[in-house]
């Protein structure tokens, strides 16, 4: 399964959210660490609910990129 994820850049760093598993956030210094940071979180909530007996939820967000002039 593919999610999206959303990244946005604070004031001392950046932050990551997959908006089909609420709750799955990480927080990093960098785009990098973030991502990897993201990537550990994913993993953890998807195991997390498949060991809790829950359903994992299917994504359902699509992100795209639009160049303004």
């Amino acid at each position: 399964m593919r999610y999206a994820v959303v990244y946005e850049k604070s004031g001392n760093g950046w932050g990551a959210y997959v908006p089909d598993l609420p709750g799955c956030v990480a927080l990093g210094f960098s785009l990098d660490e973030t991502k990897r940071l993201i990537q550990e979180a994913l993993e953890i909530h998807l195991r997390s609910l498949r060991e809790d007996g829950e359903t994992i939820p299917e994504p359902s967000h699509l992100v795209d990129t639009l160049e303004v002039a």
